[in-house]
């Protein structure tokens, strides 16, 4: 009887620990899909903000981020300029000081880089210009250089007593090399304003240049339409 009673107490211990172990596999399998349906929505309200901003982002103008950089900065300089203005300190002055070997170099071989040529001001100018700009192509010859040193001596370096004009003789190859720049110049100056060729044989329809372009364009849009009307008027026999 009493072995009855143990077996019963032993089976229903073990029920016992057996329904324990399940709830407790289930509690820990509800808690780890309530961790998976926050994480879901978590993700899914983080793609929808992602999709937002990103959508901000492609309705806003190309420049957009340049813009926004030059607005913190002028901010950035703003503040920076009331500050040295409470200490009673020279901005221009503290900010030169700011400025790194680095980025001075940098900028300077920026400003080396720039095309000073600033456009048509004047012939003088523009002769100017053109002058540096064929002086940079010159490679001198320093054998020549040296030779005609040798051979003027002292009068090389001329003073106001020394009498060398006319006495320099340039060399085939020197007066080659000059005329091949001067056709290189003649060619690409052609090429800047190349006249068109003007035909004798040509109508004369019109009284002046404007007119003559106006009327080029007239005949390339109207021409067909108008091609017997202007036959009849050129033989006399329109209506």
């Amino acid at each position: 009887m009493a072995s009855c009673i143990e077996e019963s107490a032993t089976a229903t211990g073990e029920e016992e620990h057996t329904e324990t172990h399940a709830s407790q596999n289930r509690e820990a399998r509800l808690r780890k899909f309530r961790e998976l349906h926050f994480k879901r929505n978590e993700a899914r309200k983080l793609n929808h903000q992602e999709v937002v901003e990103e959508d901000k982002r492609l309705k806003l103008p190309s420049n957009w981020e340049a813009k926004k950089a030059r607005l913190e900065w002028e901010l950035a300089e703003d503040e920076k300029k009331k500050e040295c203005a409470d200490k009673g300190e020279d901005y221009h002055r503290v900010k030169l000081l700011e400025i790194t070997a680095e980025d001075a170099e940098r900028w300077e071989r920026k400003k080396k880089k720039k095309n000073p040529d600033t456009g048509f001001a004047g012939y003088a100018e523009a002769q100017f210009r053109q002058y540096q700009r064929l002086t940079k192509q010159i490679r001198p010859d320093m054998e020549s250089y040296e030779k005609q040193r040798e051979d003027c001596g002292v009068d090389f370096h001329p003073t106001s007593n020394s009498l060398i004009h006319g006495t320099h003789v340039p060399t085939k190859q020197g007066i080659d090399r000059m005329v091949e720049d001067v056709e290189k110049q003649i060619e690409k100056r052609a090429k800047y304003s190349r006249r068109r060729a003007y035909n004798d044989d040509a109508d004369i329809d019109y009284i002046n240049e404007r007119n003559a372009k106006f009327n080029k364009k007239a005949e390339r849009f109207y021409g067909k339409y108008t091609a017997e009307i202007k036959q009849n008027l050129e033989r006399g026999t329109a209506v």
